[in-house]
């Protein structure tokens, strides 16, 4: 199994940005499902952005235009770049990894 562990968040003003990392403890170039997922507090985990081993791009309407994910393959990390951040992004933000989460890293949007 190829642990995910995620990095990056923060205390960001509206308008803000962060990147968010997700290091993996082994190989993920050939990994079948890799996406950042989000859980606001008192809400359901929800998928932010996936994207496919061919590279294909996936956004929940709430974040296009908004956030890009990308992949290092040689690096085994997976990023999530989060531009014109919104009191609403707050949330803790998952790495998964062929359905495998890491622990989540805090991101809070707010003056």
């Amino acid at each position: 199994q190829v642990q995910p562990v995620e990095s990056g968040g923060g205390l960001v003003q509206p308008g803000g940005s962060l990147r968010l990392s997700c290091a993996a403890s082994g190989s993920i170039a050939t990994a079948s499902f890799t996406a950042w997922y989000r859980q606001a507090p008192g809400s359901q985990r929800e998928l932010v952005a996936r994207i496919t081993h061919g590279g294909f791009t996936i956004y929940a309407d709430s974040v296009q235009g908004r956030f890009t994910i990308s992949r290092d393959n040689a690096k085994n990390t997976l990023f999530l770049q989060m531009n014109h951040l919104k009191p609403e992004d707050t949330a803790v933000y998952y790495c998964n990894i062929n359905d495998l989460y890491g622990r989540g890293t805090q991101v809070t949007v707010s003056s």
